[in-house]
Parts: C-alpha cells; structure tokens; sequence
C-alpha cells in the first residue's frame, strides 16, 4: 500500500497524510502561529512557501532563505516536520542547509524538463523525499519524466502532487481538477504515493471539502492544504487558505472509502454489474467501428469531388446536436464535447489515411 511507504518514509500517513500550513511564509510569528495551531492535528508536516513564483513582476514573491529559520524554529517548538517547494539548484542547498524533511516541485518547475534534471542533479546523494506537482497542462507523460529524472538521479522516496490543470474555460475551479491525469499515473506507477492539492485546484476555500473528498473516493493517500491564520491578509492566495479551525473540521468531516468489501453480497451484485458494463462497452466498441465504416465510405465520395475532409458547419452541427441529446440522457456537455471531439478526431484520421494512401 502507498501509504504504508509514506509511513516508511517517516511521514505518518495513518489513516490519511497530511501536508498543511501557509501559501506563503510571511513572518516568524505567522509560521510559529500556524505551526502550534496545526501540531495537535496529525499532520505529517508543515509546509509553506519561501520561493513564490508569481505570474507577473511586483507581486510578493517569498521572503527567501529567511523563512526557512522560520520553519526550523517551528519544527524545534512544534516537532512537525517541514517541507517547501524548490524550483532551482539554489533553492536545493539551502533547504538542504536548514535540513528541510520535504521538498516538493512546483507545477511551473515540472513542465521544464531541464529545470527538472538540475533540481535532480542537486539532489544525488541525497534521500530527502521529494513530491513532484503535475505540470500546467494535462501531460502524464511529462509529469512521470519528472519522477524519472529524480529516480534516476538516485533518489527512492518519491511521491506525485495533483494540483489541477490550467484551462481557457470559464468554470468553477481555478485549475481543471482532471482527475484522469492521476488515475493514469496511479496506474502506470503503482507504489508512487499520490497526493491532491485541492487548495489549487479550487481556488475558493469553499471549494475545498467536496475536491478533498473527491480525491479520498479516487484513492489519494493523502492531502496538501493551505492553512493561514488570517486568511484574508494573507500575502498570496488569500482566496483558497482555509483556517486552522476550518482545516480541522474539514479533516474531521472527511469519509476515507474502502478499496475493496467482504460482503458476498456486494460482490455477487458488483459483479453482474461489471459484466453488464463489460457488454455495453463491447456494443459501444462495434458501434464505433461501424461507424467508421461509414465515415471511411464518406472520405472516398469526398476524393471523388475532391472536396475538403473537414466540414466545418456539419462538424459544429454535429456537436451541437450531440451535446442536446446528452443533455437528456444525464451526460454533461464537456463529457460529451470530449466524447464527439475524440471520435472526429479518428474520422478525420481514417479519412486522411485513406487520401494519402497510408
């Protein structure tokens, strides 16, 4: 179990583990403050921002090496362990200087490739466990390069950090929670421990309870939550920090799901249910290739007119109608723009290999 790694690693993750504390560390007294209010509720350590980086000039952008004094004087009062993000060599040697317990790295970090071997060269010799965010976008592959680089670079205590995806659309949530982006690399990397950043996928700390338990239901080992004292004089992200009070009852309200039962009962049922789903699924499959069977039969009449494999008004009719009928059938449009958006996606392949004679 990935939580039994985390407990391995020193970070108690029994029943769930837990990172909280500050965006940004702004002063002595608010880390100390932070820390005391936090050390009675089980987290595996406290975390806080020194190196903050911001989207545009002139914003605070961390107080730097002097707030890792800070977080050392509150693991000597409190006994939590400490951790912050790192985006560069520099940052590397001074948490290691102030003997850090955790490191993570940043999402804007992970999407460089080369800012990621550096922060892994900077490590070697070391074992200090290290978090790696997915990046911007929804790139699995680039955020399992990340882990990669720092496997390779010699270090064993790895875990993944999802904080969301940025997106164009108007919504909700500051980052697109995209949970397929952890489900995949779950899957591709088993034991890699993986922990949610609601505070970042929100945006809102009133967002926070229902993508925390979100995350519980996907089988995360655990949480990263930003908790300030005074939320709204908080230096950045004021907006998604919660209170110590509030993160308490959020942790107390939480409901930690069972992988697996021992009811015959619901195993029998479940099973009839999965085969139910294993035929659909193989009639969803035949229907898909038929239809490509016609769209293939449409990409040869197009050649003989030589008329364009991409229709546009017919494609946004498409769409449109779809997206309708999905309505009344309890599927929500962007499943459904995704959904029609992949199939005209192959169509336009199938039609184009059959032009060009691949």
């Amino acid at each position: 179990m990935r939580k039994q790694v985390l407990n391995e690693w020193g970070l108690k993750a029994d029943p769930l583990f837990l990172a909280a504390g500050p965006c940004s560390a702004e002063s002595e007294e608010q880390v100390l403050e932070t820390a005391k209010a936090l050390a009675e509720a089980g987290v595996s350590f406290l975390r806080a921002g020194i190196w903050k980086p911001r989207t545009r000039p002139g914003s605070f952008e961390g107080v730097g090496p002097e707030g890792l004094v800070w977080l050392e004087r509150a693991r000597a009062e409190t006994g939590l362990k400490i951790g912050t993000e790192v985006a560069e060599p520099a940052h590397v040697e001074a948490c290691l200087e102030h003997r850090l317990d955790v490191l993570w790295i940043g999402a804007r970090t992970t999407t460089n490739p080369f800012s990621v071997q550096a922060i892994a060269d900077a490590l070697k010799g070391t074992d200090i466990p290290v978090f790696v965010k997915n990046p911007m976008s929804a790139d699995v592959a680039l955020w399992m390069g990340a882990v990669e680089r720092l496997a390779n670079a010699g270090l064993t205590r790895l875990g993944a950090i999802h904080r969301g995806v940025s997106s164009s659309l108007e919504m909700r949530y500051r980052n697109a929670p995209a949970w397929k982006m952890p489900i995949e690399l779950m899957r591709c990397m088993p034991d890699l421990p993986m922990i949610c950043d609601p505070s970042h996928i929100c945006g809102k700390a009133g967002l926070i309870p229902a993508i925390a338990q979100e995350a519980m239901d996907l089988l995360f080992d655990g949480l990263m939550i930003e908790v300030h004292p005074n939320p709204p004089e908080a230096l950045s992200d004021a907006a998604q920090q919660l209170t110590p009070k509030q993160f308490s009852e959020l942790i107390d309200g939480l409901q930690l799901p069972h992988e697996k039962s021992e009811s015959s009962s619901f195993i029998h049922r479940m099973s009839a249910l999965r085969d139910g789903v294993d035929e659909l699924d193989s009639q969803m499959l035949e229907l898909l290739g038929r239809r490509m069977d016609v769209v293939r039969e449409m990409g040869a009449l197009k050649r003989e007119q030589n008329i364009s494999t991409l229709q546009l008004d017919r494609w946004t009719e498409i769409l449109q109608d779809r997206v309708t009928r999905g309505e009344l059938l309890n599927l929500s449009e962007p499943f459904v723009q995704q959904l029609m958006q992949s199939i005209h996606e192959e169509a336009i392949r199938q039609q184009e290999k059959d032009r060009i004679g691949l």
